[in-house]
């Protein structure tokens, strides 16, 4: 059933994943999750590489690459139990396919194993997923802007997405908060972000930390009347993030998002009338 779940959900956005797919970013890393396959495979290279078959075939796949491949995409599959977007999915897939290969790669040949992962690791850093640049109503703050925001107007309430951008798990995320500010933006909720790995002053004073081992990225945090009322992850004792899955109907629910809209569009009417009565006056 699992399996299921997953492929149905794959092929309904399909569509979607081929835009993804298509960046250079992708293309690269696809390219890469194949590389030993595609070498294992092509006629005229694979007949020059060692194997462990007993009939002697180094174009196919022996006993101990298939355990590998198999144990890989069990651990896979575990990951994309919590995966909450298509981008989650195919970025577990890509990582745990180049892992695959760095292993297969080094039992094959060291010198191809060392070779791989050297392109791994200038790949890793002179290349960066690309950032999500879809519709939105969120305002970006500074560490300038953010404290005159969430005073401004007591009436107002802020959901502020605090992230880095080097965070694969808040680039993952953009997607579902920009949709959550789609659908819930109004005069009375509104929709912040602001990077804390760029701005270091706004992660002590919020108390949200940036480092990787807290697991605290990204973290929404609920203001009211300028006062933090709701954060979510949970913060533990030593620091670090309780558990907590940022899909879109969990933070409907944590955040009670439809009572809050229903209450903050009374703001909106209100403001509407006391316009309307000024204009006639």
């Amino acid at each position: 059933m699992a399996l299921l779940t997953a492929l149905f959900a794959f092929l309904y956005h399909l569509p979607q994943v081929y835009k993804w797919l298509l960046k250079p970013y992708y293309l690269a890393s696809i390219f890469m999750s194949v590389a030993f396959l595609a070498i294992r495979k092509t006629p005229g290279i694979c007949d020059y590489l060692a194997t462990q078959r007993e009939d002697g075939n180094s174009c196919d796949f022996d006993w101990r690459e298939v355990e590998i491949l198999m144990f890989l995409s069990a651990i896979v599959m575990m990951k994309n139990r919590r995966a909450i977007t298509v981008e989650q999915h195919v970025g577990n897939i890509i990582l745990f396919s180049k892992v695959a290969n760095v292993i297969l790669f080094f039992r094959l040949d060291i010198r191809l194993g060392l070779l791989y992962l050297t392109l791994c690791i200038v790949f890793l850093m002179t290349c960066k997923p690309p950032l999500y640049m879809g519709p939105e109503y969120i305002k970006y703050f500074s560490d300038k802007t953010i404290d005159d925001e969430l005073d401004r107007d007591s009436r107002v309430t802020w959901i502020v997405e605090f992230f880095a951008n080097w965070s694969p798990e808040c680039q993952s995320f953009a997607s579902v908060y920009a949709d959550l500010s789609l659908k819930y933006n109004c005069a009375g909720l509104k929709f912040g972000k602001v990077d804390i790995g760029r701005y270091g002053e706004v992660s002590k004073k919020y108390k949200v930390s940036a480092s990787p081992l807290s697991k605290q990225l990204p973290s929404l945090v609920l203001f009211q009347g300028g006062k933090e009322v709701l954060r979510r992850p949970q913060v533990d004792k030593k620091g670090r993030a309780v558990s907590w899955s940022f899909t879109e109907e969990n933070i409907i629910r944590e955040f009670n998002l439809n009572e809050l809209y229903q209450k903050s569009k009374k703001l909106n009417k209100t403001k509407g009338d006391k316009v309307s009565q000024s204009q006639v006056d």
